[in-house]
């Protein structure tokens, strides 16, 4: 689609995913969809840059014909990144040396006002002061809050490498730092959305939360107050890092973060010794919920067993195939009482989903 959208096929779209979900899915209950903005929805955006004679300009590529396409306005990302794009370019095209092998641009916006653009290039930038100089005039006369140059083994960082997000939930503000060249949700009005239900699914919750795959710790966080003790686990270092400046940021004091990967977890719950887990006792935990967000991948067999043994399981997912996979075996002592449609990802095929399961009686 190169950056168009259609809303006025909005709707169509939605009721098409829906009725997706719904046929892969048939036990869903109670499915609540929560739709996006039909427009500028995306905080990310990517864009390789072609250069002709004098001009410079924004391209994508047409993945059926392969051809290079030209973007001057992409309305598919957030009001400030298509506002910004063709100020940026201007500036860029008379600026010959930021101009010289620019061979991408990343944009990474927030709905608190921050912005972040990463200029990377096929040449050195280390130690050019002329870049260095014509970088930091942009950030004078656009409206852009951090800049990152990057160039093979190199990384240049005006001012840093991360904007700092704010969310709106349920009346309170969750503060979330979000790392360049790193996951976070790409559209942080519909993570607003995913983390309401996430809380409303949470506000009867006993005991305490483990959750696996938690990243920068973007439910941990949202989730903590309806639990007595969270233990998230992941396996990126960056996450994790982020993760631990966010619960400082967010003041909570009920959560443990630890890099640890989900088969690695499971073994530790059933008694197996890890040296990341010296300090912290598993014994002390009451799980009674879990929370799992996997990749497109689903669940591996060792963790999908180790769910089943929760009393509660939050499934966040992004592939609605391996939901509908995983949830064969989980619904053998699982109940759905709960399911939603997160459109992350308006006019595409993917497909966000939640689904909340409780054991069943026996």
């Amino acid at each position: 689609m190169l950056c168009q959208v259609f809303p006025e096929r909005y709707q169509i779209q939605l009721d098409e995913k829906t009725q997706r979900l719904q046929n892969l899915i048939p036990s869903l209950t109670n499915l609540t969809v929560f739709p996006s903005s039909p427009k500028h929805y995306r905080a990310r955006a990517e864009f390789r840059i072609w250069h002709e004679g004098e001009a410079s300009d924004y391209i994508m590529f047409n993945q059926e014909t392969k051809e290079k396409v030209k973007i001057k306005q992409c309305p598919m990302a957030s009001a400030a990144i298509d506002d910004l794009m063709p100020k940026l370019m201007a500036k860029i095209t008379h600026t010959p040396v930021l101009r010289q092998r620019l061979f991408q641009i990343d944009f990474l916006s927030t709905l608190s006002g921050e912005m972040l653009v990463t200029l990377i290039y096929r040449r050195a930038i280390k130690g050019d002061q002329a870049w260095l100089d014509a970088a930091n005039q942009l950030k004078t006369t656009l409206p852009i809050t951090h800049i990152i140059g990057r160039a093979k083994k190199q990384k240049i960082c005006l001012d840093q490498d991360y904007v700092i997000e704010k969310l709106q939930v349920d009346k309170q503000v969750f503060t979330y730092q979000q790392i360049e060249n790193s996951f976070t949700q790409p559209n942080a009005e519909v993570a607003q959305k995913m983390l309401h239900w996430a809380r409303k699914i949470s506000n009867d919750a006993q005991g305490d939360l483990i959750e696996l795959y938690c990243g920068n710790g973007h439910f941990s966080i949202a989730l903590a107050e309806f639990y007595t003790q969270v233990l998230a686990t992941e396996i990126s270092k960056t996450s994790v890092k982020s993760a631990k400046f966010n619960i400082e940021a967010n003041q909570i004091n009920n959560i443990t973060v630890v890099k640890m990967a989900a088969e690695e977890i499971s073994q530790a719950l059933q008694g197996q010794k890890f040296n990341r887990l010296k300090d912290i006792d598993l014994t002390t935990y009451q799980f009674n919920t879990i929370f799992v967000d996997p990749p497109r991948s689903g669940l591996d067999n060792l963790t999908r067993k180790m769910v089943c043994e929760f009393e509660r399981i939050i499934y966040i997912s992004c592939n609605p195939e391996t939901l509908a996979h995983d949830l064969v075996e989980i619904e053998k002592t699982h109940d759905i009482v709960e399911s939603a449609l997160f459109d992350q990802f308006p006019y595409t095929q993917h497909i966000e989903s939640g689904v909340f399961l409780v054991r069943k009686n026996t």
